[in-house]
């Protein structure tokens, strides 16, 4: 099935030229220019991409993955910044909210769809995985982006939560702090490994008594088992 791709950009030449090289890939697209129309159209109909621009007019690009990543029914929708900002700051506060990748103005477009493609194959990958992990009362929901522990809902942060299900996905395997960082921030890894460490510490404390099921492996990394 054809996948309908949104392009969210208040410069009129680079919405086209991104459109150009979309269509020449068979895929569909839908063009907007400012946040406020944007987001009308997503209370109808969910786009299977959304191409983002951080600095839009009235609402910005990081306000609005915001918006998305809160509401359940869209938070699953891959987004890819596109910005002239290009400061390790602007990456971080963007992939921290959810964004999938980052890509910096001026880009190339043969970059941008390699990008595109690959952000596709991995959402559809995350739909062949099972939508709920249960260990007694901790319910993790990948579908929802939701944790809950007795059936009251834990408030993790987008990082926080992907890093658990990733190694919640897989019990009992080992995973290294640069293997965690590849997972949840491929080649924008621009951050240090101790920052796994960091969220692994935050998360444990949210976990309360099931923190124990995340183990910490000396010298090499993080588990998840009984």
């Amino acid at each position: 099935m054809t996948k309908l791709i949104a392009v969210v950009d208040d410069e009129p030449d680079i919405v086209e030229l991104i459109t150009h090289h979309l269509e020449k890939e068979n895929f569909k697209v839908k063009q907007f220019y400012d946040g406020e129309t944007f987001l009308s159209y997503l209370e109808a109909k969910c786009p299977d991409l959304i191409i983002l621009d951080l600095m839009l007019p009235e609402i910005d690009g990081l306000e609005i993955c915001r918006i998305i990543k809160r509401d359940e029914r869209t938070a699953t929708i891959p987004i890819i910044m596109l910005t002239a900002k290009g400061t390790e700051t602007d990456k971080v506060v963007g992939l921290e909210l959810g964004a999938d990748d980052y890509i910096v103005k001026p880009f190339s477009p043969r970059e941008l769809i390699a990008r595109i493609k690959a952000v596709l194959r991995r959402a559809e990958a995350k739909t062949e995985k099972p939508k709920i992990i249960k260990r007694n009362d901790l319910m993790i929901d990948l579908a929802k982006y939701k944790v809950t522990i007795k059936g009251k809902e834990i408030n993790l942060t987008t990082t926080e939560f992907k890093l658990l299900s990733i190694i919640a996905e897989r019990p009992g395997w080992v995973f290294s702090r640069d293997k965690l960082l590849d997972k949840l921030w491929g080649e924008d890894k621009i951050v240090l490994d101790r920052t796994i460490d960091v969220h692994i510490t935050q998360l444990r404390k949210k976990l309360g008594e099931y923190s124990k099921l995340i183990k910490s492996v000396r010298g090499i990394g993080y588990k998840f088992g009984d």
